[in-house]
């Protein structure tokens, strides 16, 4: 029951953020500032209290990488032969993009900070970085090339490694492996930011779904769903059981690979020639669904 208060409590806050927006207090500019609060303050916060006090050794295993990899570019080579004969490459490249890149930052990690003990936050953090270092470059790859969109390779580089989210993991890796001492005031307060993560990105998630019921492709979306939150945590339940890696790293892997997919594919979409409305809905409607499935993902691995 206490899984069920949780996802239900999120699908409400989730819900609240739609309703701010239609009534217009989550306006464009307040949900950009809450989405700022979020992505440089709180989950930065999150991270770093989540890692400070462990060395990189103990987190990051060549299990756990191999792991990772493996189980994103499988869903990647599914993904490209489900959509192989989707109507057009602005549709077709989303659709591909949609059904692996996972929204571990801002509703994984948070999820998982709110629901498991600090060694599976931990290990999600490590998930969040070797993760988001792989799919953020795929994505643009497979956007930019299927849609023919001019793309500054430089400048997106920079913007990995001025990612604070990054940044954030490396600092937290450093300062655990080499046995420095955080105030435990300092950590406290850390803490207490790290803690707003979860329902400030629920509000800015809500707040930025929208779908337009003129256009809805059926197939291709329930493709997405199929692939993002049905397939890809079954396919990582399947890879981690079978590799020698202890419950934490286990439990990790499996949620926060059943996120839904991420709001930032939307941006991306908008930015390379992707189809916006296809992307907003795929975004709307695994957001919803996942409420039920990490349900279920989480009540297994508990």
């Amino acid at each position: 029951m206490e899984v069920v208060g949780r996802l239900l409590a999120l699908l409400a806050v989730l819900v609240v953020g739609t309703g701010l927006r239609t009534t217009g207090i989550l306006d464009r500019r307040r949900t950009e500032l809450l989405n700022a609060f979020a992505y440089y303050v709180a989950l930065p916060a999150l991270i770093f209290v989540s890692t400070y006090d462990r060395a990189i050794g103990d987190l990051l295993s060549p299990a756990l990488l191999g792991g990772l990899l493996f189980v994103l570019f499988t869903t990647v080579g599914l993904a490209a032969l489900v959509h192989r004969n989707r109507d057009s490459s602005a549709r077709r490249s989303v659709a591909i993009v949609q059904s692996y890149h996972s929204n571990l930052g801002y509703l994984g990690l948070p999820l998982v900070a709110a629901t498991f003990d600090a060694s599976v936050t931990a290990i999600a953090s490590v998930v969040l970085g070797v993760v988001t270092l792989t799919q953020m470059p795929l994505t643009i790859l497979v956007l930019s090339t299927l849609n023919g969109a001019d793309v500054s390779l430089a400048r997106e580089l920079r913007g990995l490694v001025t990612n604070p989210v990054l940044a954030t993991l490396v600092a937290g890796l450093a300062v655990g492996s080499l046995g420095v001492s955080i105030p435990s005031a300092a950590a406290s307060g850390l803490d207490a930011v790290g803690s707003l993560a979860l329902p400030i990105a629920l509000l800015c998630v809500g707040a930025s779904l929208q779908v337009d019921p003129t256009d809805v492709d059926f197939g291709a979306t329930a493709a997405v769903v199929a692939l993002k939150i049905g397939l890809m945590p079954v396919l990582a339940w399947v890879v981690f059981s079978t590799l020698a890696v202890g419950p934490a790293t286990f439990t990790a892997s499996v949620v926060m690979f059943g996120t839904p997919t991420a709001v930032s594919t939307f941006v991306f979409a908008n930015e390379l020639g992707g189809d916006q409305e296809f992307a907003s809905l795929n975004v709307f409607v695994t957001t919803l669904l996942s409420i039920a499935s990490l349900f279920v993902l989480i009540t297994l691995v508990r």
